[in-house]
């Protein structure tokens, strides 16, 4: 028998797929000939069409070949898809995963129109076949683990038969595009992530530990690129000599109690230079901190990689040190160390507050109710006391890795991180509160607001995807944002310029400056407004005076697009020259990643320009025109007179072509005559 002729089973799946072809031609035909106004009556047709093509072996292959046509045809027309230029790699999975049959089509046939231009079959105005190849690089890298595994029951049972078509779809992209610029994307976004020192860094953890098996496995090919790889994949299973083959942590115990001092600051010095060249910690490192503090604490410097300032804290308070590793510090909660290491390094326990609260810390009671919930979210192993007490370390150390997780609770997130960054003993009391008394008490104006009375946050739910020591917080400070800003209902413009002093602390200036109308959205007064940001933020109309206090802040978010997307809370940090001599300002962002692209040019750095670990910034100009609230001291005014119209005027530019282009920007800007 001829084994290259088309068996009875080939033959019938051929003709399926010819005949719904077929079908989705004729149904295209209809949608390309339609006049603007009855388009969307055609649509229906091609989608179901596309639907059934999806489902025939070989119809990924059949769409990318007709992307150009679907395309001219209109299937995109006013729907997110319509831009290729500015989607986002990360919406991919959600959207294919939506459940939604119309979503998961749509999204699917972009990735093959994206396929057809790296292929050289569909010359897009606005996307190359690099600009293709890459975005599609970053959409499998971001999504590695449904590339190289099937589907858990819980997914087969939302999704069905969905679950494969991804699947499907991922692997005929792989193999349009190969898998080494796969990995390479995949490494690089680990990297960029990393170089921001998030506190939460399970995902990554995992995403690493997932490349290290695929590229075990013999069938998986992942090509031979990845440069970088390897020293993310050392820093967690072989980071030395002793753990090379990575024994599990008991074998390596029992190769530590066989070495002497020698070898054992040959073991702290790498692993050191490991979790500070990427800012993940090794369970490994976690069993040799332990048998230092237990045998050879002298080592525990080069272990922790301190510097000067932290060695003198550890020199000072051993015992403290000791105990908080003793009780924090196992391999399922390593990442703690890093934490612990440069709140060290921070010298924070030279405040006077700090080392009595981490010892009341150390001895405190949870609640019944929060301990469950620290099980819950975390497992039982270690205690619900040690977890927390170990994501208080890491928040301590990284104030700028804080994350709002998926909530809409920038506010409280903000105020963890300016707490830890600014006012540390005062988390401390705030995490006693609400870890013993499952209640945290604020005053606002003179008026005390339980977080147990208050109705109810802006998140509708308590979040589960943040920290320890979010975990716990957040809820309480939501609730309590939440009802100041009730307090606030019937005053006249925005309820920030009192909550915001009053939510966040004593530092927070009160001359409060706003470039919205409230009520109708338009803007007002921006000649004054940006005038009054320069000259109390911009070191050459404030008299050189730096910013001594972090101050909260909003900004207008707009996507790739410059297109309006919602107001967000961030900190400002500091203002500042870049290595370029450009002038920059340095915030915070809480929304887990600050590498973000807000359009017109306006991107946001995070490591390059200046940027401290956590911190993003943007030059002067540009983050100004996408700013709408910030507070000064009303007692220095510095010099908004001098300020160049030129700069007032490109800064208007920006916003009239990004989140204020239907916000009457002229009718709001009434130029200083110079």
């Amino acid at each position: 028998m001829d084994e290259s002729a088309p068996t009875d089973a080939t033959t019938a799946v051929d003709k399926a797929l010819a005949s719904r072809l077929a079908q989705l031609d004729h149904a295209v035909h209809a949608l390309a000939d339609a006049p603007e106004f009855s388009k969307n009556t055609k649509v229906r047709r091609v989608l179901d069409g596309l639907h059934r093509v999806l489902m025939q072996p070989g119809g990924c292959d059949a769409i990318r070949e007709r992307a150009e046509k679907l395309e001219n045809a209109g299937l995109f027309a006013g729907t997110d898809w319509a831009q290729p230029d500015i989607l986002v790699p990360g919406f991919v999975g959600p959207s294919l995963r939506s459940g939604n049959d119309d979503t998961f089509v749509l999204e699917a046939t972009s990735e093959l129109r994206m396929a057809a231009i790296v292929a050289g079959e569909f010359e897009h105005p606005a996307v190359t076949a690099e600009d293709a190849r890459r975005f599609l690089s970053q959409v499998l890298a971001l999504n590695l683990d449904v590339l190289f595994t099937p589907p858990s029951e819980s997914e087969r049972v939302r999704l069905g038969r969905t679950a494969h078509l991804i699947r499907d779809l991922f692997g005929f992209v792989a193999g349009q595009i190969g898998y080494d610029s796969v990995l390479d994307e995949l490494v690089e976004e680990i990297w960029r992530i990393l170089r921001q020192r998030p506190i939460q860094v399970d995902t990554i953890k995992d995403m690493v530990t997932r490349i290290a098996i695929y590229r075990d496995d013999p069938t998986v090919d992942l090509g031979t690129s990845g440069q970088g790889l390897d020293r993310l994949i050392t820093a967690l299973f072989g980071t030395t000599d002793a753990c090379r083959e990575d024994p599990g942590v008991e074998v390596y115990r029992s190769r530590l109690e066989a070495m002497d001092v020698e070898a054992l600051q040959f073991e702290a010095r790498g692993f050191a230079r490991a979790m500070h060249d990427t800012g993940l910690v090794s369970p490994y490192h976690a069993t040799l901190t332990q048998f230092l503090v237990d045998h050879y604490s002298y080592v525990l410097p080069e272990a922790l990689g301190l510097s000067d300032t932290g060695r003198t804290c550890l020199t000072r308070y051993p015992e403290l040190v000791h105990r908080l590793i003793e009780e924090t510090v196992y391999p399922e909660t390593a990442q703690c160390l890093y934490g612990l290491a440069l709140l060290l390094d921070r010298g924070i326990l030279h405040q006077p507050p700090i080392v009595p609260s981490l010892w009341r810390q150390i001895s405190l009671k949870l609640a019944p109710a929060v301990q469950e919930r620290l099980i819950t979210t975390f497992g039982p192993v270690p205690a619900p006391q040690s977890r927390l007490l170990g994501g208080l370390l890491s928040m301590l150390g990284q104030p700028l890795g804080v994350g709002q997780g998926d909530n809409p609770t920038c506010q409280s997130a903000r105020a963890l991180s300016m707490w830890a960054y600014n006012d540390p003993d005062y988390l401390l009391q705030m995490v006693v509160w609400a870890a013993r008394d499952e209640e945290i008490v604020m005053h606002f104006e003179g008026q005390s607001i339980s977080s147990t009375e208050s109705v109810s946050g802006v998140a509708t739910s308590d979040p589960v995807d943040l920290d320890p020591a979010s975990l716990l917080l957040v809820p309480h400070l939501d609730r309590i944002y939440a009802e100041m800003v009730r307090r606030c209902a019937g005053r006249p413009g925005d309820p920030h310029r009192w909550v915001n002093p009053e939510f966040h602390g004593w530092w927070s200036a009160r001359e409060f400056h706003i470039d919205v109308d409230v009520e109708t959205g338009n803007l007002v007064d921006l000649d004054g407004f940006l005038r009054q940001f320069y000259a109390a933020y911009h070191p050459e109309y404030n008299g050189h005076q730096p910013l001594i206090h972090p101050q909260p802040a909003g900004v207008a978010v707009t996507d790739s697009a410059a297109r309006y997307v919602g107001w967000h809370a961030i900190t400002i940090l500091r203002v500042n020259t870049d290595p370029d001599g450009v002038m920059r300002v340095y915030f915070f962002n809480p929304n887990n990643d600050s590498g973000q692209d807000w359009g017109d040019g306006v991107v946001v750095g995070t490591a390059g320009n200046g940027e401290r670990a956590g911190e993003g910034s943007l030059p002067f100009d540009q983050f100004a025109s996408r700013l709408y609230i910030f507070h000064t001291d009303p007692l220095e005014n510095g010099e908004p007179q001098r300020i160049p119209c030129e700069d007032i005027d490109r800064i208007v530019g920006y916003i009239e072509r990004s989140w204020g282009a239907e916000r009457s920007v002229r009718a709001g800007y009434q130029p200083v005559q110079e």
